[in-house]
């Protein structure tokens, strides 16, 4: 017998659907989505409607059975809605729940209807004060769970409120001065972390996590130690370095000043070869003005027993110095002195001896020299003389 082929825009014989499973077939995607995400149980988000702009009365009742019951009862309901947010480690989830059960605790005492007639109404009376124990025993335990949270999402002072608010409650919470010590190293408040971890080992001695976080607070307490006395060390040395640096000053006579407007040097600076040692050696950094030609050269050291040809002799030829006038035999150099006139400075004298005259300044910690051509010198001091006149 011949093989029988299916065409293929046919469709294999099947039995009919049935006309709910009909009616849901010929839904589109979508709108099956939507459909289900009205059932509470199917839900991915929230959908306040029926989808037609009106109440989604099984979300309604799904909301409002949170809300049924004594204040107790209210805030357990939230309670153990957090805690299943907290063994998930959501955290966030967990902390609005448990806002919500200290919220319900400081609303208002739900009461029965006294309109409420019927076969089906149960009268029930309230023992205030076995609610208020439930209540407390709640309250203490949302605070405490809510300072863990807040505690994994490191907002350490709101996990401190928490811990204070259970201890208020129960001032034997071990937890609460576990998390609240926890929270204060966070913030690097030792002494507040030392206290609450003392409070708890009092109460429970063997307690593993406090005395863990004990061996935290004291590795913490000497590395700051430590770091406090490294720089407490550093500025003395400083301190020191700086006293020295100005003997050494004073004793050769070499005049300072600074001013509000000091150059950039980065690590260019006035210093002793022996930081400690004032009779040391010093050196200088020195700016070479050429001011005929608006050009400059900078020595990061220059030391008191160099002189200036020394280094003149490696900085000349001048690249700039298109006419070769700036040789070490055809330049003179210029110093400014404290009253505001200029001396000229010896190419072969150390930088010792002319600082230590007495007449020049170190000015911001920078010593400044202004070298000119020889038979432009007389002019450049002229003019200098005029700026000079017009600034006095």
């Amino acid at each position: 017998m011949a093989q029988q082929t299916i065409p293929n825009d046919a469709q294999p014989a099947s039995a009919e659907m049935p006309p709910a499973m009909a009616e849901v077939k010929s839904q589109k995607v979508n709108d099956l989505l939507a459909e289900m995400n009205r059932m509470p149980l199917f839900m991915t988000s929230l959908d306040e409607t029926d989808g037609q702009g009106g109440e989604n009365l099984a979300l309604e009742a799904l909301k409002a059975m949170a809300y049924e019951g004594t204040r107790a009862e209210i805030a357990e309901n939230f309670r153990q809605q957090g805690n299943e947010c907290a063994r998930a480690k959501q955290w966030t989830d967990a902390k609005e729940f448990y806002d919500k059960a200290i919220a319900a605790l400081k609303g208002p005492q739900s009461d029965p209807d006294p309109n409420a007639k019927g076969s089906d109404v149960i009268p029930v009376e309230l023992n205030e004060e076995e609610e208020a124990k439930k209540e407390m025993v709640i309250e203490e335990a949302v605070y405490i769970n809510r300072a863990l949270c807040n505690l994994e999402k490191k907002n350490y002072r709101s996990c401190i409120q928490d811990c204070a608010a259970t201890l208020r409650i129960n001032p034997s919470n071990i937890k609460a001065f576990y998390r609240s010590g926890t929270a204060c190293l966070a913030l690097d408040k030792l002494q507040e972390a030392a206290w609450a971890c003392d409070r708890g080992l009092n109460l429970d001695a063997a307690n593993a996590p406090l005395k863990a976080l004990k061996t935290k607070i004291d590795a913490r307490k000497l590395h700051i130690a430590s770091v406090e006395k490294v720089r407490r060390e550093r500025l003395e040395k400083a301190a020191s370095e700086r006293a020295t640096l100005k003997l050494a000053l004073k004793s050769r006579n070499i005049l300072t000043r600074s001013t509000d407007k000091a150059p950039e040097l980065e690590d260019a600076t006035v210093k002793l070869e022996n930081t400690m040692d004032p009779s040391s050696t010093l050196t200088f950094p020195v700016i070479i003005l050429y001011p005929v030609n608006s050009q400059s050269d900078f020595i990061k050291a220059f030391s008191e027993k160099e002189k200036l040809d020394q280094h003149l002799d490696y900085i000349f030829p001048l690249p700039w110095d298109e006419q070769h006038e700036y040789t070490v035999d055809n330049v003179e150099a210029y110093m400014e002195t404290s009253a505001g006139g200029l001396i000229k400075v010896g190419k072969k004298m150390s930088l010792g001896k002319v600082l230590g005259s007495g007449k020049p300044e170190v000015v911001d910690g920078l010593v400044t020299i202004s070298v000119v051509p020889k038979d432009k010198a007389a002019g450049w001091i002229e003019e200098f003389k005029k700026r000079r006149g017009k600034t006095t």
